[in-house]
């Protein structure tokens, strides 16, 4: 399976060009699957999967002229008959992972079985991920919370940590978890935006010596590419690679 890991989505046509030569026909000739499933632990999270499902976001990917869309939505999955749901991801061209709690959505994509179906996708088919949705396609990853969601399952680590932001010192519970294992990299987005004021390139480089890989930490203008095990990102903006 091929990725294009975001973190705002198909922000400029370098990515939009990214994602077309990815899926190897246009868009418009394309079948997607949207995942929500990220953004229910927030509050008013039904409605942000609502206007991210029906494209009134700045990150939705559902704008696109593809040829036909589906929810996949993982949280419903287990209570499914796989024969029910599974032929409808192996027909499908792309999977649209939306943003939201990366630690909620790595735990679903087990629970869910998606996480181990996915490397048995065809290799024409598209990982296309968003904040979250590519920072759960990762081995593993880190992410701050003022509370960390309980409950979670796999491999956890919390620690307190404090980190610079332009109003002063905010304190965090940093979490280093397991992701899907779709990609043997790390993934920080949002570097340098200013409404993700822990991402910025000082903190980036603090979070990725906490991964055990080499870590890509991208603005909300770039994007992570991956054929055949190869990488490479896409950028109208500004990126960063930590050594592992």
């Amino acid at each position: 399976m091929r990725a294009l890991l975001t973190s705002s989505g198909v922000t400029n046509a370098t990515i939009r060009d990214a994602l077309t030569g990815l899926l190897g026909k246009p868009i418009a000739e394309s079948d997607a699957l949207v995942i929500p499933t990220a953004l229910y632990p927030f509050p008013g999270g039904a409605g942000f999967a609502y206007r991210t499902i029906f494209g009134d976001s700045p990150s939705s990917l559902t704008k696109l002229g593809w040829k036909s869309l589906g929810i996949l939505e993982l949280t419903a999955l287990p209570s499914i008959d796989e024969s029910a749901w599974v032929p409808t991801v192996r027909e499908a061209d792309a999977l649209l992972v939306c943003g939201g709690d990366p630690l909620f959505l790595a735990g679903w994509m087990r629970r869910s079985g998606l996480a181990d179906l996915l490397p048995s996708l065809r290799s024409e088919a598209v990982y296309v991920g968003v904040s979250a949705g590519s920072i759960a396609a990762t081995t593993t990853f880190v992410e701050t919370y003022v509370d960390p969601p309980r409950g979670s399952d796999g491999p956890l680590k919390t620690e307190e940590v404090v980190f610079a932001t332009p109003e002063g010192d905010l304190d965090r519970i940093l979490v280093t978890a397991q992701g899907a294992g779709l990609v043997d990299f790390g993934v920080i987005p949002h570097l340098e935006h200013p409404h993700h004021q822990d991402a910025s390139l000082a903190n980036a480089e603090k979070w990725a010596a906490r991964i055990p890989a080499p870590t890509y930490a991208i603005d909300d203008a770039s994007a992570i590419r991956v054929v055949d095990g190869k990488v490479d990102v896409v950028s109208e903006g500004e990126w960063r690679l930590f050594p592992s």
